[in-house]
């Protein structure tokens, strides 16, 4: 696990004003492609960004966050459940400026990626692209249930469940693998090629997040 902020109970001073700090995140897995943690902020918490590694941020709640550059000035955005931003390596902080916890997990990137753009291409058609750059492609996936979806084809990828649905993936040759996600899990899959099917009773709701 990794800790990139400390707890503070009650706030520091800092040049006479209180600053309240995160807790530690969770470090949900690493591999050498990514390294992936979720986080929650409580209204008026704040934590460092990670200055050495570009990232993307999905919101797995709404609420209103404030970024601040030490090289430039503070931007406040309110975000929606789903939303996937990139966040390039910079100093500086992010503070969650609502009155309701923000929960977000990070993806950081740490290979120099490729400037090779993949857009829409092996992917199912009811996909949605959310963005794209030299370091990741993301889509939003929903999967209604009892339905099936074409065959396509996935890169290495993380996925961020933010409605989870008992699934399983058929593959080429017929065989079928189980795949289902609960709501909240963060996990990593590998490049495959499939048709999915959610079996169950809730519609499926995630976010994938394709390193280059």
């Amino acid at each position: 696990m990794r800790f990139r902020n400390f707890v503070v109970t009650a706030g520091v001073l800092l040049a006479g004003l209180s600053v309240c700090h995160a807790a530690p995140g969770i470090e949900r897995f690493r591999n050498a492609k990514v390294v992936v943690i979720e986080e929650t902020l409580a209204p008026g918490e704040s934590e460092a960004l990670p200055e050495k590694l570009p990232s993307m941020v999905v919101y797995m709640t709404a609420g209103t966050i404030e970024v601040t550059p030490d090289q430039g000035k503070a931007q406040k955005d309110v975000v929606k459940e789903g939303q996937t931003v990139y966040q390039s390596a910079q100093a500086g902080m992010i503070k969650n400026a609502g009155t309701t916890p923000v929960h977000f997990t990070r993806v950081e990137f740490l290979t120099a990626g490729s400037p090779q753009t993949w857009g829409m291409k092996g992917l199912s058609p009811n996909y949605v692209m959310l963005l794209e750059n030299r370091y990741a492609r993301a889509y939003d996936i929903k999967i209604p249930a009892g339905t099936f979806e074409p065959q396509h084809t996935h890169h290495d990828r993380v996925v961020i469940a933010l409605s989870g649905a008992e699934l399983e993936h058929i593959l080429p040759d017929g065989s079928k693998q189980p795949s289902t996600l609960k709501t909240g899990e963060v996990v990593w899959r590998l490049a495959a090629t499939h048709t999915g099917h959610n079996m169950g009773t809730t519609n499926l709701w995630v976010i994938a997040v394709e390193p280059k």
